[in-house]
């Protein structure tokens, strides 16, 4: 009984044979053994799989760091996996020399020389210089139809002038004509009242003493008072006369003609408005009107300093940086036989658009940039005299100064 009880029951409760449960036991070990040596084979490969993701990074692996905002290695003093580091280019050598777009003008460029002001719609009536001609400051260049009217007025206004200094010249006369006489007319009365009172005195003297009468002094006394009156008067004439410069009708004949002689001053100034003058040194390099035109916009003549060229280069604002004073720097052209040399002598201030374009019609038509002025020594000055206005491709040795 007791070992049926220790045998293991069936499905039905009754007691299982004894050969079943020996090999049930069996197989529970064997089971038991697969489990413990499976242990180590999955240490082994976690292992081996840590191994590999630190030598590989995987993309996931990395993935996983970029999201978690982990760092290989971050967690000990020495780690001995980290991140690749990211292959940092060498930073490219600036290009020694720079190269820019610009043209070839006279020194302070070209002039454009229109009207005066006050012109109105005058019209050209004689050209007196021609292209290529040399002109110096304050030569006329031109003249307008205008002229001959101004003229005019010039000379009424010196005949004007003239009329007033004889008015003046007239007034003096009078005044010291007048001065004349009554200076006479004082020495007169001086005379007369000295006689007048020399009777009255005698008359008295001889009334005293009872030799006349006393009617003939009263009348001597009357006469002598009379004189001395006659005296005042043309003293107060004369005092009158000897105003001078600053009598009424030699004051206002001098004023009259100052205001003639400023209607001179002012017709021969308008002269200026019917002649157009050379407002420096320089060259006519064009003439933009004929005989009988009324100038537009454009003026009358293009004038240049051509004895001392310059050229207007066109620098990216990139490369400015690059550009100082001194710099030697060398144009070329399809136009020259040999290149142009100078040296910077300005840089601009203000970064504008670029005006002189590249044949090339990829390029970048919205540039912006800074002008830098380069003057020509004196040998290719005098090749490029002729040459204002013409494109040139320049190079600024960056590195060097003359």
């Amino acid at each position: 009984m007791l070992d049926d009880a220790k045998l293991p029951l069936t499905d039905d409760g009754k007691a299982a044979p004894k050969k079943e449960t020996r090999a049930k036991s069996a197989r529970q070990g064997i089971y038991r053994r697969f489990k413990l040596w499976r242990v180590p084979l999955l240490v082994l490969f976690l292992f081996s799989g840590a191994v590999a993701g630190m030598y590989f990074q995987p993309p996931l692996l990395r993935s996983f760091f970029a999201l978690t905002g982990l760092e290989p290695g971050a967690g000990s003093g020495t780690p001995i996996a980290v991140p690749a580091p990211t292959p940092v280019a060498p930073p490219k050598p600036l290009p020694p020399s720079i190269t820019a777009l610009g043209r070839l003008i006279p020194e302070g460029d070209i002039v454009r020389v229109s009207v005066p002001y006050g012109a109105g719609d005058a019209r050209i009536e004689r050209i007196m210089v021609s292209v290529g001609q040399v002109v110096s400051e304050g030569e006329v260049i031109a003249e307008l139809d205008s002229l001959s009217q101004y003229r005019m007025a010039v000379t009424a206004a010196e005949a004007n002038v003239a009329a007033r200094q004889a008015a003046l010249t007239q007034a003096r006369a009078s005044v010291a004509t007048a001065l004349a006489e009554a200076q006479a007319n004082r020495d007169r009365a001086a005379f007369a009242a000295k006689l007048a009172a020399d009777e009255a005195d005698r008359e008295k003297s001889l009334s005293e003493r009872g030799a006349t009468s006393r009617a003939a002094l009263e009348r001597a006394t009357a006469l002598a008072l009379q004189a001395a009156s006659e005296l005042a008067r043309a003293e107060a004439l004369l005092a009158r006369q000897q105003g001078g410069e600053d009598q009424p009708d030699v004051a206002l004949a001098a004023r009259q003609l100052d205001v003639a002689r400023v209607e001179l001053i002012q017709a021969e100034a308008n002269l200026a408005r019917g002649q157009v003058v050379a407002p420096k040194d320089g060259r006519i390099i064009a003439l933009h009107v004929r005989v009988g035109e009324q100038p537009d916009a454009d003026g009358i003549v293009s004038l240049g300093a051509t004895d001392r060229m310059e050229a207007e280069l066109e620098v990216y604002q990139t490369d400015i940086r690059r550009v100082s004073p001194g710099q030697p720097v060398t144009l070329n052209s399809a136009a020259l036989a040999e290149p142009l040399t100078g040296s910077v002598i300005r840089i601009g201030y203000e970064v504008e658009r670029q005006t002189v374009l590249s044949a090339d019609p990829a390029a970048n038509t919205d540039a912006r940039i800074v002008r830098v002025t380069v003057a020509l020594d004196a040998a290719s000055s005098a090749r490029a005299a002729a040459l204002s206005g013409l494109e040139v491709t320049g190079r600024i040795e960056s590195g060097t100064k003359q």
